[in-house]
């Protein structure tokens, strides 16, 4: 911890003197691009450092000391969190390029694992790229994940003037912001305790006031607000918006909240494993996002079946005319049919119930005549097959409606259980007056059956 004053300023003037001057390097003229990513890549090798034998280790070496591309630049898979490789060389990002202007606020998306924070760390210098060239005017301050820039056995205090200095601001300057940070973080009584003792909400707190109102030309955000209550994440998008908008900086917002995303970010960038796929305005691009994040890994129904009663076995399942996992239901479209085609080594009753969820798995409808009505089925033993026609609203809105399948005996037993095991396109109703309603608009209620 520093003791005394005099301490404390010895290591900001160090910092000032040693680490500051990195900073001003000489830039080609970028315009009002304040953020260039040119050919950005960086690979990792698992399970070990360097190449993990000494003869690879050399070739790297040796291929750095004549001026020549590293070898093993050319080897290395797509960084898929879900698949199992067989290189132990991963590309955390390969080939990422985008400029970002002056005040622009951009949304950055993906899934984990896309490669979202690598990007962040690489832009905020915590690591290099291992290809490719990025170029920077202006200071940034980061926030990338809890406590980040803060020395535990400093005071809150303390870390403010460091983190301050850090980002090249005098001490006047500090001063003259240091009761407006201590007020937005709501540290006040801790303000002269180290920080080790602080919970990570309070750290997270300190740490957003301190890069916000340090006066940053860029400031980067990681989904760091999720450890903060619903009070602080609402000034931290507030002071965002400010920022941004009335101060004329530059955010980059990483966040899988996309209510957030929507409400902050003007441009979006989406990710997927390690690359960029989409670019674009921020409503396209989480519409982007969240229409990658509806497909099935699994082409057919049938595959995502969980549990089957041991004395039946299911042929196949066909949802809206189809034993694929996507379907779409047309504007026009008043009914869909789902059939299930199998075999029971007995006699059972059942019946047949489908829930409709979003996307965050809230239901929004259910299909249910054994719980409405009491309709059950009495099947005996041998092939079967169960074919019911449901009556879609006229008005449907436009959206995804992720499929829950379930056979059983109400109150009794159930016999099939199939979890999401299909995505619904809907279209929406479409009139000649207006466009189609979103399902984040407007939720759907329950749906009946035609009886044939």
């Amino acid at each position: 911890m520093c003791h005394n004053t005099e301490e404390l300023w010895q290591i900001i003037r160090f910092l000032r003197n040693n680490i500051l001057p990195l900073r001003k390097f000489k830039r080609k003229t970028m315009g009002r691009n304040v953020i260039e990513f040119d050919r950005v890549g960086k690979q990792y090798v698992l399970g070990t450092f360097g190449t993990g034998t000494l003869s690879h280790d050399l070739n790297r070496w040796w291929a750095r000391v004549r001026g020549k591309e590293d070898p093993y630049l050319k080897v290395g898979e797509v960084n898929d969190r879900t698949k199992k490789g067989d290189s132990r060389f991963v590309w955390a990002l390969k080939d990422v390029s985008f400029n970002v202007e002056q005040g622009d606020v951009v949304g950055i998306i993906g899934k984990n694992g896309a490669g979202k924070s690598t990007l962040l760390k690489i832009l905020s210098r915590v690591t290099s790229p291992t290809v490719g060239t990025i170029k920077v005017k202006g200071r940034i301050a980061s926030l990338l994940e809890v406590g980040t820039g803060f020395h535990p056995e400093m005071t809150g205090r303390e870390n403010i003037y460091m983190n301050g200095s850090i980002m090249g601001m005098t001490k006047a300057e500090i001063n003259r912001k240091l009761d407006e940070i201590v007020d937005f973080a709501g540290v006040e009584k801790y303000l002269d305790t180290p920080v080790k003792r602080y919970s990570s909400g309070m750290i997270v707190r300190l740490g957003f006031a301190i890069a916000a109102h340090l006066e940053p030309e860029i400031l980067v955000v990681d989904e760091v607000l999720a450890v903060g209550d619903a009070e602080f994440q609402k000034k931290a998008i507030g002071k965002m918006h400010d920022v941004a908008n009335g101060e004329g900086r530059t955010v980059l917002f990483v966040s899988h909240n996309m209510a957030a995303v929507k409400s902050l970010c003007k441009n979006g960038i989406v990710m997927k494993n390690g690359g960029i796929e989409y670019i674009g305005d921020i409503e396209s691009s989480v519409a982007r996002y969240l229409k990658n994040d509806e497909q099935l890994s699994e082409k057919k129904i049938i595959d995502h079946i969980k549990w089957v009663k041991p004395t039946l076995q299911i042929e196949n399942i066909y949802i809206n005319g189809t034993d694929n996992a996507e379907s779409v239901i047309k504007s026009d479209q008043l009914s869909m049919e789902v059939c299930i085609k199998g075999t029971s080594l007995e006699a059972f009753t059942t019946d047949l119930m489908l829930v409709f969820n979003n996307k965050e798995g809230m239901p929004l409808a259910t299909f249910a005549p054994g719980h409405y009505y009491g309709n059950i089925m009495k099947l005996p033993a041998g092939d079967f097959t169960i074919r019911k026609t449901i009556e879609l609203p006229k008005i449907l809105s436009r959206g995804f409606l992720h499929v829950d399948l379930m056979m059983h005996h109400p109150m009794v037993e159930y016999q099939v259980k199939a979890p999401g095991c299909a995505v619904l396109e809907v279209q929406g109703f479409q009139s000649g007056f207006g466009s189609a309603i979103n399902q984040s608009d407007n939720g759907l209620l329950g749906f009946d059956e035609i009886e044939k």
